[in-house]
């Protein structure tokens, strides 16, 4: 089975976090049900209650970061073409109602992250953008309308 397309830098943040997961949050969770259980009875202790149910959250997106991590394929940019959107490209677009310049970098779900510019290649926007290439202006349907772009560049940084 082939698993969802990682960048590089992309797969390195995500083992990041599953080393930091693994390795300081446990250790950490670990030490606040130690110090709850220190106050007596467990069966009425919000304090106990709350780190077990943290401890059942870290373990469960660390499982999810490994099984994901398992079958994730990493993007080789040396066989994509940097002249068309395509996966891991950078777009710079000019909006066409605005004349707002935007750039947005096309990421696989698990990497995706508006607020640094990565976004989806599966959302709307990234959907819209895939096969396209410079200098072309495309229209994108999202649910609040119609977007107007001219793609002014494309890179693979």
């Amino acid at each position: 089975m082939s698993g969802e397309y990682l960048t590089r830098k992309g797969y390195e943040k995500l083992m990041e976090e599953l080393t930091h997961l693994k390795n300081v949050k446990r250790w950490e969770i670990s030490q606040a049900i130690g110090h709850a259980r220190d106050h007596g009875d467990i069966s009425e202790n919000a304090e106990y209650d709350a780190a077990k149910d943290a401890q059942a959250l870290n373990e469960k997106r660390i499982m999810d970061l490994e099984n994901k991590l398992a079958d994730a394929q990493i993007l080789d940019d040396a066989n994509i073409p940097d002249d068309e959107v395509l996966l891991g490209a950078t777009v710079y677009l000019k909006d066409l109602d605005t004349d707002e310049e935007i750039k947005y970098m096309l990421v696989s779900e698990l990497e995706a992250d508006f607020d640094l510019g990565k976004i989806s290649a599966t959302s709307p926007v990234g959907k819209g953008l895939i096969g396209h290439k410079e200098n072309e202006e495309i229209e994108i349907k999202v649910p609040a309308g119609i977007l107007r772009y001219k793609i002014t560049k494309i890179s693979r940084e």
